[in-house]
């Protein structure tokens, strides 16, 4: 069941975008159909995989970014980097700790831990400076997307082998909802933006 749905969720929200929304943001499918290739690509276990899972998945999280910012429009970048700091930290901290992450991957895995770092930051500064629909769905969807990096890194790196039969629907569970959050997220950045503008 995971081989098949992991692929196809991002695809069901393709649709589910083109139907709902007047735009079509030609970066956020093209967001979508990386993270579907990331999906096939971290199915198997092997650093090989692993690697170039975390190398699609890297652009799909700058493009996320860049549609943040571009649907935010961020004037005060303080309290962005007062609220990426505590995520920085977990996430180094995890790093740290890590003993057995493949040579090719440690540079990726120490950009992906500034990326969501950074995503997280947004997000959380963006509800503590202006608390409205759109930015509630943006946190909830870094908070999501936080504690599934969480699980996937302490399954991929820590637990080895243990409790997979639990971590691995957990991830995908977190996934498509992370997923489908943002999804809301840019439909309703979208939805306010032409409110804006008419």
């Amino acid at each position: 069941m995971i081989c098949i749905l992991k692929p196809i969720l991002p695809l069901i929200l393709i649709l589910l975008y083109y139907i709902e929304s007047d735009k079509k943001e030609v970066l956020f499918i093209m967001a979508l159909l990386l993270s579907s290739i990331t999906n096939v690509l971290f199915i198997p276990n092997s650093p090989t995989y692993l690697f170039y899972g975390v190398l699609v998945f890297t652009l799909h999280r700058i493009i996320s970014i860049y549609l943040i910012f571009k649907y935010q429009k961020l004037k005060d970048y303080i309290p962005i980097l007062i609220a990426t700091a505590p995520f920085l930290l977990i996430f180094f901290y995890l790093f740290s700790e890590t003993i057995e992450i493949p040579a090719n991957s440690i540079y990726l895995l120490i950009f992906q831990n500034l990326l969501i770092s950074l995503f997280a930051g947004i997000a959380l500064s963006s509800y503590v400076m202006h608390d409205n629909k759109q930015n509630s769905i943006l946190l909830i969807s870094a908070l999501l997307f936080v504690m599934l990096q969480f699980v996937i890194f302490i399954e991929r790196y820590f637990l080895i082998d243990e409790f997979e039969q639990l971590f691995r629907p957990l991830a995908m569970a977190l996934n498509a909802l992370a997923f489908f959050s943002f999804y809301k997220f840019i439909v309703t950045a979208e939805k306010s933006n032409n409110n804006s503008f008419s």
